[in-house]
């Protein structure tokens, strides 16, 4: 599990079948870097969230046939953000 923000909502209209009606989320680590998450429980932009990568990311959503390897699996309610950046 690492620790990410959420900067944003990503809308995409066309999708594989697996991933219609769900959120989806632009995510920002701690170096800076972005990536796209499953956001099966409701985090906003500015939340630090808890998520879970690789086949476990599949695993978090309860259905085992979603393609996702990047899953927020919860919303940090607080801690301090002073050592996330590199």
């Amino acid at each position: 599990m690492n620790i990410h923000r959420i900067v944003g909502d990503l809308v995409a209209t066309s999708r594989v079948p697996t991933l219609q009606n769900k959120s989806l989320r632009v995510v920002e680590d701690g170096g800076g870097d972005l990536e796209v998450a499953l956001d099966p429980v409701g985090a906003k932009p500015g939340d630090f969230v808890i998520t879970i990568s690789t086949s476990a990311a599949r695993h978090a959503t309860g259905d085992f046939n979603i393609t996702t390897d990047l899953t927020i699996g919860g919303i940090i309610d607080d801690w301090s953000e002073e050592r996330w950046r590199d």
